[in-house]
């Protein structure tokens, strides 16, 4: 999803692997991005752009006239079973590849509304019968689309237009009475039983309008002077080995906002893209993906979407969504959408960052790019003639305010301020002599690519689209897409959301937070990584916002996790993770401490003695530690002075993985509604998991939330409470109890007692 499809990849390394040696030394030795770029540029043949053409070929990004009507079809059958929530996503898919003003947008519209009016979505059911009739929806449809109109009109308390859109009804069937008699008496029906709604309405007395619990998002108390969308509770810092980093100004209490900044640049995840499509059958896929629920621009989740008129793919939340995506990128992405698509969501971001760069001082941007592919002589690795203009153009500023200043932290201007801008990108790091040469390749050859598209386009339909100095600029703002390309691996923040999960008929909800698209947050992306953060993360659409998850004193630094944290996984699992994906060791305080443990694992994986109950540990002592070391296989004894149980570490792994599948059928037996059966099978597997897991191992959690699930469904709500308090033990103990994992569970025990 990130990188490009596996086809491309397999076919760039056979290209890698094919070339002379002396032109791979050449690519893995290039001291600048600019020199990467232009050697692999010059090796982009036209085949090569033929086998890409045929992979993106495969994603129906444009639109098919033939779509619509299958889509109607389908999403009708979903109404028919009560799916609305189904049908509505069809109907979507349908208004996607419909063209503008014709009688297939207006029907899919049209359709939609009534979809929406039966999930209580009454003012998005309204906009659509707007968009129905401006794209010119039938007249003979009109008399139960202006029904659904003064229906939601009525349920909105706006019964001065509802009794107006009935008064233009009966003046429209006065003038054209056409219909037949059946017909006639059915609508005269519902118009009498709409104006009774309206009355019966009006003789309700006046309420006061109810009031509502809304999240309000909160904004940063006193923003930071020095730091744009941080809190003024933080200061930058630098340091030779950790590079730039962010400490408390001041003690700052749980929950406090630090950090609140839209993100410079973000791009959906397009979720499970269909299969190369054979033939009409799997033409047209039906399945629901993030590019169906979530706004292209915003992020926003909408049921009601509005199309781009030039592709299928990119959806709105609103017009004007649609027309901001449109000015700042779209008129560039429209026609790219398969090859975007193939080439993965960080070519994508790449792309996206350098069009957004256009819109501030272009010429300025372009001067301090040159640094990538110009004079050696004076530069460091990565951006070489960059930095040199860059302190240029500050010493130039300098003189001419008449002032002298400290040289400034990278990524801050002349003042010394750190914005969310373009400039704070392009001094992210790269980390161009971590990557493999075979990496930089296939980034460098796909960003050629894309460059070569791009350049065609500008004697296409798109010329008018393409500002003349991206154009003339092709070669550099292409060494930046490269930058940006390798920046985004160690710089990317996953842009995440609640979604929920499970059957809908379930009395208790489950929800997972999934990742949704991916942004680059400059401010953000100045907090160093720990295993146990003092911060947790959240997002409203493109908002991150960093709260402080416990008290940090005056002086401490504050840090984010990057993804390996010390509830979700041991210590080696984790210094693997970061050194192959963010290229350091790290040496946090979770990761010290863990190293000194006895214990095999972390507490939510360990084993306790079948005598006594107490830990198990290595058994270090002779002779347990030569069959350690020569056989591979750990004897773990009791912790217990006590006891002198011990057992091999393979033969409990060995009943973990039987107690597994026995829950895994007990899960089965739930999923299909036998919930006794399911119950009988699950006490057991508790039983046998208490014989040789601690009271915090995972597994145990896992079984007790199961079984609470099947007694909730059998409507035992004091069992299923008591269930799942014991399963809240474990998740506090792997997650810490201001997790979002906790969050999750305490909102089920909510569910739970509500309905007990």
């Amino acid at each position: 999803m990130d990188l490009p499809v596996d086809e491309w990849k397999a076919y760039v390394l056979q290209k890698w692997s094919s070339l002379p040696k002396s032109v791979q030394v050449t690519i893995s030795t290039a001291e600048t991005l600019g020199d990467i770029f232009l050697h692999s540029s010059s090796l982009l043949q036209p085949e090569d752009e033929i086998f890409l053409k045929s992979l993106s070929s495969s994603y129906l990004v444009g639109k098919d006239l033939n779509a619509p009507l299958f889509y109607r079809k389908e999403g009708n059958k979903k109404f028919q079973e009560k799916d609305y929530m189904g049908a509505t996503v069809l109907y979507s898919k349908g208004i996607s590849h419909s063209e503008p003003n014709t009688e297939d947008i207006s029907l899919c519209y049209a359709n939609r509304s009534t979809a929406l009016l039966y999930l209580g979505q009454y003012k998005a059911c309204l906009k659509d019968i707007i968009r129905a009739q401006m794209h010119g929806y039938p007249e003979r449809l009109q008399p139960k689309m202006m029904l659904r109109k003064t229906e939601c009109l009525v349920i909105l308390g706006r019964l001065q237009e509802a009794v107006q859109t009935i008064r233009d009804l009966e003046s429209n069937l006065a003038a054209k009475p056409s219909l037949a008699a059946s017909q006639f008496h059915i609508l005269h029906r519902n118009i009498c039983h709409l104006k009774m709604k309206v009355q019966e309405k009006k003789n309700l007395p006046e309420t006061l309008p109810a009031l509502t619990m809304a999240f309000e998002d909160m904004d940063l108390k006193e923003e930071n002077e020095h730091i744009s969308s941080a809190s003024s509770s933080v200061s930058l810092c630098t340091d030779p080995l950790k590079g730039r980093y962010l400490i408390a100004t001041k003690d700052i209490l749980p929950g406090e906002l630090l950090v609140k900044e839209d993100a410079f640049v973000s791009v959906l995840n397009p979720g499970e893209m269909p299969p190369l499509h054979q033939g009409l059958e799997s033409k047209w896929d039906t399945r629901v993906t993030n590019s169906d629920l979530y706004c292209h621009r915003c992020l926003k989740q909408t049921l009601a979407t509005v199309p781009c008129d030039g592709c299928s793919h990119a959806k709105y939340c609103s017009p004007e969504c649609k027309q901001q995506a449109w000015d700042l990128y779209h008129n560039i992405e429209c026609s790219l959408g398969g090859l975007l698509l193939t080439l993965g969501v960080f070519c994508h971001t790449a792309l996206r960052t350098t069009l957004l760069a256009r819109f501030e001082d272009v010429g300025k941007v372009i001067k301090k790019l040159y640094g990538e592919i110009g004079n050696k002589d004076i530069c460091l690795p990565d951006s070489k003639n960059l930095v040199q203009t860059l302190s240029y153009d500050m010493e130039e500023e300098r003189e001419q305010n008449g002032k002298t200043f400290e040289t400034p932290i990278p990524g801050c201007d002349v003042n010394g301020k750190y914005e969310s801008n373009y400039y704070a990108i392009l001094n992210l790091l790269p980390h161009t002599e971590n990557h493999s040469p075979e990496h930089k390749f296939l980034c460098a050859l796909s960003v050629s690519a894309l460059c070569r598209q791009l350049k065609a386009a500008e004697s296409s339909k798109l010329k008018a689209a393409v500002a003349p100095t991206w154009c003339s600029e092709l070669t550099v703002w292409g060494v930046a897409m490269l930058k940006h390309m390798l920046q985004l691996q160690c710089n990317a923040q996953a842009i995440t959301a609640i979604q929920q999960t499970g059957s809908k008929e379930n009395t208790i909800t489950h929800s997972r937070q999934a990742r949704l698209a991916t942004g680059i947050f400059p401010v953000v992306s100045l907090l160093n990584h720990s295993c146990s953060p003092n911060t947790s993360v959240s997002f409203i659409s493109t908002v991150a916002t960093i709260r402080a998850s416990q008290h940090i004193g005056k002086g401490q630094e504050i840090h984010h996790c990057y993804g390996p944290h010390e509830s979700r996984m041991g210590v080696a699992e984790r210094q693997q993770r970061l050194r192959s994906q963010y290229f350091f060791d790290c040496s946090c305080a979770a990761c010290q401490t863990e190293k000194h443990r006895t214990a095999p694992g972390p507490r939510w994986e360990a084993f306790c003695c079948n005598s006594c109950q107490a830990p198990m540990q290595v058994n270090l002592s002779p002779p347990f530690s030569s069959l350690l070391f020569q056989e591979g296989d750990a004897v773990l004894r009791c912790d217990n002075t006590s006891c002198s149980e011990s057992i091999s570490r393979d033969h409990l792994v060995s009943r973990l993985q039987d107690l597994r599948q026995q829950v895994g059928m007990a899960q089965k037996l739930l999923g299909d509604g036998k919930l006794e059966q399911s119950i009988e099978l699950l006490l057991g597997c508790q039983q046998h998991a208490e014989s040789f897991l601690s009271a915090e191992h995972s597994m145990l959690g896992e079984i007790e939330d199961d079984l609470a699930q099947a007694y909730a469904a059998l409507g035992n709500w004091q069992e299923s409470a008591t269930h799942l308090q014991r399963s809240l033990r474990v998740v506090e103990v792997r997650h810490g109890p201001s997790s979002v994992e906790m969050g999750h569970e305490l909102f089920k025990l909510a569910q739970i007692f509500f309905n007990g």
